[in-house]
């Protein structure tokens, strides 16, 4: 039977975080399956909206109740003190909770290409935009089959 293992969850979350457009890294060597050469018959521009939840909202509740409660405890005397205490804990978890949370917008800018192959085939790929690679309708490209993905670059 298996047993889950702090390594096994580190694979899985490493796998799930990470780009899967992406396909690989420039400095890295993967197989190729096949390179075939097409011409690009349209290009489109897109952006992808990706909402970002916060992951260190607890974090936040927990420092702002810390806080909270360090500068409560400086006021009052006796069972004052206490009561001091408690509320700055109380008020400095919920201020750490509704204002340390959040979340945020990242775009991504895609690009979307409809490419004639050499085979007769046709096909749309669409991958990170690079501007140090700008493709126009009729550019001459090679498309580049990995294991589990697809690249597009300019033909040379």
């Amino acid at each position: 039977m298996w047993k889950p293992t702090l390594a096994s969850f580190m694979f899985i979350f490493a796998f799930i975080l990470s780009p899967a457009s992406a396909g690989y890294d420039r400095n890295q060597a993967v197989p190729v399956e096949k390179v075939l050469y097409g011409d690009i018959t349209s290009v489109r521009n897109i952006t992808e909206t990706q909402l970002i939840e916060d992951r260190n909202r607890g974090w936040k509740t927990f420092g702002g109740a810390l806080a909270g409660g360090v500068i409560g405890n400086q006021f009052g005397g006796g069972s004052g003190r206490d009561v001091a205490t408690i509320l700055g804990a109380l008020i400095g978890g919920s201020v750490g909770n509704r204002y340390g949370s959040g979340t945020s917008v990242q775009s991504l800018k895609l690009v979307e290409l409809m490419i004639n192959q050499e085979d007769g085939t046709q096909v749309m790929v669409i991958q990170y935009y690079d501007a140090g690679m700008v493709f126009n309708a009729g550019d001459r490209v090679r498309v580049v089959y990995l294991q589990g993905g697809v690249r597009v670059d300019v033909a040379m």
